[in-house]
């Protein structure tokens, strides 16, 4: 295991020459960026998109967040529950039938399924990405579900930091944290792991 301190620029850079090295298959290559709300993995899989875009490759972001159940499933058990959150929160089924399985075959994906604010689908038309396209999604508990991707990062924040980091009226989610670092150990299953305590000087380790 390689743990090396980095300007986020440049991790950023290894980063995106590592996707743009993977072999392209007949459709895009697809890459998740995980990582609690408050670690922003949002902020890397934007950089990601900039860097690649330079290299002239199409990318499509899609975050976790615009495919949540309805807040009729998503809110049984309550809005404060961090079981239910880590449960029941994201429609896994629907982001690999409309975004991860037609993107790798070459087929146009959807960019966004449900409006949170307004409980309802939204409506948006397909994109086509063409075999040298990528989908970076970004979003929170993405690992262990069984999302086909071909490159996975984890964004990680120790257990203070990620508590500091948190706005007081999320912290209710810390325990769903807690029990993915546990029964999932995200750091452990994937390649690139950004560390980022201190999100302006982060670390990349790698295997």
């Amino acid at each position: 295991m390689s743990i090396a301190p980095l300007t986020p620029d440049v991790l950023l850079d290894r980063l995106a020459e590592a996707v743009h090295a993977l072999p392209v298959p007949d459709g895009a290559v697809r890459v998740l960026v995980d990582g609690a709300a408050a670690a922003r993995p949002d902020r890397w899989a934007d950089g990601l998109v900039d860097r690649l875009q330079r290299l002239s490759r199409p990318v499509l972001r899609v975050s976790a967040w615009d495919f949540l159940r309805p807040a009729s499933v998503r809110l049984e058990r309550g809005r404060t529950d961090p079981d239910a959150f880590y449960d029941d929160w994201l429609d896994a089924g629907a982001l690999v039938r409309e975004v991860l399985a037609p993107a790798v075959v070459g087929k146009p994906v959807l960019p966004r399924l449900w409006d949170v604010a307004t409980d309802r689908a939204v409506r948006a038309e397909r994109v086509p990405l063409g075999p040298r396209g990528v989908v970076i999604v970004d979003g929170p508990l993405l690992l262990g579900r069984g999302l086909p991707a071909e490159l996975e990062v984890h964004v990680a924040m120790s257990t203070a930091a990620l508590a500091r980091h948190t706005p007081d009226d999320e912290a209710w989610t810390l325990p769903a944290y807690a029990r993915y670092d546990e029964e999932v150990a995200p750091q452990d299953l994937v390649p690139f792991v950004v560390l980022a305590d201190h999100p302006d000087r982060p670390a990349l380790k790698t295997p």
